[in-house]
């Protein structure tokens, strides 16, 4: 019995210099994410690097500037942000503490080892760092935990919201929630309507019908979802029911420009 117990202590130990190493070597291995001016910096080249390959040698100039301004979430409307948080099955994610300490380390442990989550909204905020780090270039598993670690530990709830919406990928040289706006309905992100904000959640995460919306596709199939979206963030009481009314009683947005 002894030495079974000597056994598991010396293997506690053990784990206990093992772990703090093997993090500190993956960690090695990703680009600078050390503070928001790291990853502003990476985001501004990849994205900026993207659209002006598009835009060189045109004679028109662009309708957008191609220049990445730092997300600043202040400046997104209410309703998508409502729309979104509960589409991620967050719909308490603002009126929730932060995860941090021994909760958001075992959820990150188990992510990383069994694949399970603990409930609970730190698990929208391990997402949304995992996104972020993908867009920065980290594809290694154990790196994405680590990347995830590391961004969570100076990224607020807000700012996580607010770089995941300015970063998806929609086409190339179409990124972000304000290129999607402007490319879906020809007006900028805080001139749409809740039907149309809750039809451009449609183009984001989980459901990504971008295409669909651009090409005007399946109408009566994205007026049944985008209407379910409407439904599903009034009755958490995000929304007031008389607007989710009032933007069910409007017609998808492609069908009128036809």
């Amino acid at each position: 019995m002894k030495a079974i117990i000597w056994i598991s202590l010396f293997l506690l130990g053990l784990s206990g210099v093992l772990f703090p190493v093997y993090y500190l070597y993956k960690a090695s291995k990703l680009p600078a994410m050390d503070s928001e001016f790291d990853i502003e910096k990476q985001l501004k080249h990849s994205i900026e690097g993207e659209r002006m390959s598009l835009v060189s040698g045109m004679y028109v100039k662009p309708d957008r500037s191609i220049t990445f301004n730092r997300p600043d979430f202040t400046r997104l409307p209410k309703d998508l942000v409502a729309i979104y948080i509960t589409q991620m099955g967050c719909p308490k994610f603002f009126q929730t503490p932060r995860e941090d300490g021994l909760a958001w380390g075992w959820r990150l442990f188990l992510g990383a080892t069994v694949g399970g989550v603990p409930p609970g909204d730190g698990g929208c905020e391990r997402l949304l760092a995992f996104r972020i780090a993908w867009k920065l270039g980290v594809r290694d598993d154990t790196e994405l935990n680590v990347a995830a670690n590391k961004l969570h530990a100076f990224l607020q709830k807000d700012q996580l919201i607010a770089y995941d919406l300015a970063i998806i990928q929609f086409e190339r040289g179409v990124v972000g929630v304000d290129d999607a706006a402007f490319k879906l309905f020809g007006k900028e992100l805080d001139k749409l309507s809740l039907s149309e904000l809750a039809e451009l959640q449609l183009a984001l995460p989980p459901y990504g019908y971008y295409d669909d919306l651009k090409t005007c596709q399946n109408a009566a199939i994205m007026k049944q979802n985008r209407d379910l979206i409407l439904k599903y963030t009034g009755g958490e009481e995000l929304i007031s029911r008389d607007k989710v009314n009032n933007a069910i009683a409007q017609p998808v947005f492609c069908t009128q420009r036809k």
